[in-house]
């Protein structure tokens, strides 16, 4: 895969990748689970739910076990086209995390942890990037889950998932009539006070459009409505800050 030493150069591994719904993964961290493959670490992508209430059509994706179904055979394509082939399903109620019980959620990540020993955790930010319930909860239990290592090993490098203000600037106003931010005020920073920020081009770009295409439940309409030039564009930065 093509990218710049430079663009990568903070991307170690092992890496665990942890998120709440299918689609989650490639939209926001594809790059750089991609980049790490191609660098020979293991990668291990985590996903809380099947996103089964997440329907763009649902007279042709019924919200349900049916639409459950379609998006983990969506997503398993998905990642195959990054080259992550461990992937774990939390099983937990779309719309539900945060009514789950913490404790057993953080145990199952803090189970992870230990078994992946990962150098890197790739999660959202704890404003859940658009202000979803189950991205907000995710990213408290990724945190409580690494906090809970309490010196037992090295504490892995958490990034969590931020758009650059630069890049927000430019793409909210395109973004804003197809619904992403539902009303939520996103939060961003500069490109130079990003933790790490990649700039997507090549093989690399390829890959996470070729993995969005997968989840058509999710993308399709997206990808009609602006024209995979115009949403290839826009896909190109990905952008995290420390945790």
């Amino acid at each position: 895969m093509e990218a710049s030493e430079a663009s990568t150069a903070g991307i170690v591994g092992p890496v665990l990748s942890v998120w709440a719904h299918p689609d989650d993964e490639t939209y926001l961290a594809a790059g750089a689970m991609a980049a790490a493959v191609r660098d020979g670490h293991r990668v291990v992508c985590v996903t809380a739910t099947r996103g089964e209430q997440g329907s763009t059509d649902p007279q042709r994706w019924p919200p349900g076990e049916e639409l459950a179904a379609v998006r983990t055979v969506e997503l398993e394509r998905a990642l195959a086209h990054l080259g992550v082939h461990e992937h774990h399903w939390l099983d937990y109620p779309d719309g539900g995390c945060a009514d789950v019980d913490e404790g057993e959620a953080v145990a199952r990540i803090r189970g992870l942890l230990d078994e992946v020993d990962p150098r890197l955790v790739l999660t959202f930010a704890p404003d859940g990037q658009t202000g979803h319930s189950d991205h907000i909860t995710v990213s408290r239990w990724v945190g409580l889950a690494v906090d809970s290592l309490s010196g037992e090993r090295p504490r892995p490098r958490v990034l969590h998932a931020r758009a650059s203000s630069e890049w927000l600037a430019r793409w909210r106003p395109v973004l804003e009539p197809l619904g992403v931010y539902m009303g939520f005020e996103p939060v961003s920073t500069p490109r130079a006070e990003l933790a790490l920020c990649l700039d997507l081009d090549g093989d690399l770009l390829a890959a996470k459009m070729n993995a969005l295409r997968e989840q058509a439940s999710q993308t399709e309409a997206v990808i009609a409505a602006l024209g995979e030039e115009f949403m290839s564009e826009g896909l190109r930065e990905e952008g995290f800050v420390e945790g």
